[in-house]
């Protein structure tokens, strides 16, 4: 166990890396209004190549990014960046905390995986633990009420794709190294954004750039900490904090857009992060795997 100056400075690392993906998905959700979720998704991809291109010299360069896995890195760069699309498309027609909740649930998701497409031992209580998450997440999307919008599908669809990404993360980290994983999913990324926007193609002004360029490099930025933070402070340890992320949204997504979670909304995000929280109790009480959940969140869509 790292000492506690070292825990404390991943906990650092990792809330401020919470704060910047939260300042981006506000520019997202500014930016959503004129341009194209794939042109956003393209230049997201483009500038966040700047500050990994540091952490890839960082970690050795070329040797770092090579790879005899070349096929796993196209299908988890793939099923990572139609995550990304989810997200970024949800900001458009919803707050920020909403968004944010229901993609809570992907944790849920990845533990049901992980016995059928890993073949790992998930128990009773884990699966309780799931089913009660899965509660919450029919909290949160009001299934059948007269509230209810189709668009809370589409954070939900991207919480499952967040799962099997992170599946494959898993799979991939037994030969890979974090910055191989990380670079080859921006730059597919790049490649499905460019693929996506040309027909919706829209020249940005100067304003439109800045705040596209902004989105990249914070992501970029907030992927590196996220790494550091993780390689600085178990997984167990900085786990509960990730639920901070619900307090950037909640504040920002008032600030800039007066939006304020609805309260199925926070009851539903209460239920599912206290599942979250006691699947990872359980995760703690097992034997190591060799591919750690650090290893996994440290390369999060």
């Amino acid at each position: 166990m790292p000492p506690q100056s070292e825990s404390l400075r991943g906990i650092g690392f990792l809330v401020s890396a919470l704060v910047l993906f939260s300042v981006m998905d506000v520019l997202i959700k500014l930016l959503s209004a004129d341009y194209g979720t794939f042109q956003i998704v393209f230049f997201r991809s483009a500038l966040a190549l700047l500050p990994i291109g540091v952490l890839v010299m960082r970690s050795g360069g070329a040797r770092a990014v090579r790879t005899s896995r070349p096929g796993g890195h196209v299908l988890r760069s793939l099923i990572g960046t139609a995550a990304l699309l989810c997200f970024f498309y949800s900001y458009k027609y919803m707050p920020l905390a909403d968004v944010y909740a229901i993609h809570f649930a992907g944790p849920l998701f990845l533990t049901a995986l992980s016995g059928p497409m890993l073949g790992e031992p998930v128990g009773w209580r884990r699966w309780s633990a799931v089913g009660v998450g899965f509660i919450g997440v029919v909290v949160m999307i009001q299934p059948g009420a007269g509230v209810f919008s189709p668009i809370a599908l589409i954070p939900l669809v991207g919480a499952v794709f967040y799962a099997f990404a992170m599946i494959f993360v898993r799979k991939l980290s037994r030969t890979e190294t974090n910055a191989a994983i990380v670079f080859y999913f921006t730059l597919t990324g790049l490649g499905v954004g460019f693929i996506g926007m040309l027909p919706d193609w829209k020249t940005p002004d100067l304003a439109g750039l800045a705040l596209l360029v902004s989105v990249g490099l914070l992501g970029g930025c907030a992927q590196i900490l996220m790494t550091q933070a993780f390689r600085s402070a178990p997984a167990a340890t900085l786990a509960p904090f990730e639920y901070t992320a619900m307090i950037w949204a909640v504040l920002f997504g008032y600030l800039v857009f007066a939006d304020l979670p609805t309260a199925p909304i926070v009851t539903g995000a209460l239920i599912v992060s206290a599942s979250g929280l006691y699947i990872l109790h359980r995760e703690t009480r097992r034997p190591p795997r060799p591919v750690t959940d650090a290893t996994a969140k440290a390369t999060m869509p």
